[in-house]
């Protein structure tokens, strides 16, 4: 009886260190509030437009993260994340279940991480997330760069093979390359007679951080980027083709800096984008951004932004952005916030006036419409992270 009873102690103190060594996490983000701008594109004209809008500070979504320590430092890691609607329901990222991230690998202390699946860009992972729309975000999403060509903040990769590296006194880098899994195009191909066609990427990226100062550099290359499923957004789509209804080639380099004060944040990015249509012309687009921010309290922080974006070569554009911001937390899961931002957008493709678009997508505001270079949108939203 004796020998049964340590038999069944020993075997559930077993369980619980085998337990111990595993973990799911549930995480995610809610974002909502309600928008305003000034000129939305209604037809042929221009008109006011007051909107439910979702996403805007942090996109909403929620995730599974995993780990399981399999002994000396190595571990296996995996995350599952969903992007989705909180006005409709619906699922963002083309439909895509986990549209958002799904990977698995191994992590190995003192040397990095090596993953599988549909994965950031280092374009997003270093420069998105570290200066420009992460933490030091002032507008969030509404700050996007002109259809976020330069690939901030949208920049997911199918089919990837992701190495990250630790951290090694300050420094961290990486690489990725995404498959096109199509038999005879290793290096993608384009849409014929309206076939989707496969895309081919590959991105590295390189970061220092000592003490208060940072600054990072990313490269992203994508062949035949409208191929990409779920698909990048229509908006890139025209562009980058020219009109032919796909595109050659997308590629984007970037550097940026930031200075932690002891309430205060500043930060600067430039990138540089090079789109190839199939046929015609190519194009390039320059982005800067100059910002900061300010904790008031431990609880009230503000922000302002200043971001320049020219779209030259094939296509002429200017665009003048200022961001300002507050937010207020009301407790480390939650905070409420105020966006106030205005773009000034000049110069001419062909016949027609370039127009400002705050948001740079279809998703948060249409064009300025009927010729209007200006744009004031205004937003109160309501963050929750779990």
């Amino acid at each position: 009886m004796l020998t049964k009873t340590i038999t069944i102690v020993a075997l559930a103190a077993f369980g619980s260190i085998a337990h111990a060594q595993s973990s799911v996490t549930l995480y995610g983000v809610i974002d909502t509030g309600l928008s305003y701008v000034n000129h939305d594109a209604a037809g042929s004209g221009s008109a006011k437009r007051f909107k439910y809008d979702d996403g805007v500070a942090q996109g909403t979504r929620w995730g599974l993260r995993g780990t399981e320590d399999l002994g000396a430092g190595l571990k296996t890691i995996f995350v599952l994340e969903n992007g989705f609607n909180t006005g409709t329901g619906v699922i963002n990222q083309g439909g895509a279940i986990f549209g958002r991230q799904a990977y698995v690998g191994l992590t190995k202390n003192g040397i990095g991480s090596l993953t599988f699946g549909r994965q950031y860009s280092f374009s997003t992972d270093v420069l998105g997330n570290q200066y420009s729309a992460g933490t030091n975000t002032v507008a969030g999403n509404y700050a996007y760069h002109i259809n976020d060509f330069d690939q901030l903040v949208n920049s997911r990769i199918n089919n990837a093979v992701k190495f990250s590296s630790a951290n090694f006194s300050g420094v961290t880098f990486g690489a990725l390359y995404g498959f096109s899994n199509q038999a005879g195009a290793f290096s993608g191909s384009a849409p014929v007679d309206g076939s989707v066609g496969s895309s081919r990427a590959y991105s590295f990226g390189l970061n220092y951080a000592l003490g208060a100062f940072a600054i990072g550099a990313a490269y992203t290359d994508i062949t035949f980027p409208t191929s990409e499923v779920p698909a990048f957004p229509t908006s890139i789509a025209n562009v980058v083709a020219g009109g032919t209804g796909g595109g050659k080639d997308l590629r984007t380099f970037g550097l940026g800096t930031r200075f932690q004060f002891d309430r205060a944040a500043i930060f600067a990015l430039y990138t540089n984008t090079r789109i190839e249509a199939l046929a015609g012309a190519t194009t390039a687009l320059d982005a800067v951004d100059v910002g900061g921010r300010y904790n008031f309290t431990t609880a009230l922080s503000g922000g302002l932004a200043y971001t320049y974006t020219r779209l030259h070569d094939a296509f002429r554009g200017h665009w003048n952005q200022f961001d300002g911001s507050l937010d207020y937390a009301l407790s480390k899961r939650t905070d409420v916030y105020l966006l106030a931002i205005y773009q000034k957008a000049s110069g001419r493709n062909g016949t027609q006036d370039v127009q400002a678009q705050i948001g740079s997508s279809t998703a948060f505001f249409g064009p300025s419409g009927n010729g209007t270079t200006d744009q004031v949108a205004a937003r109160v939203g309501i963050r929750h992270k779990f």
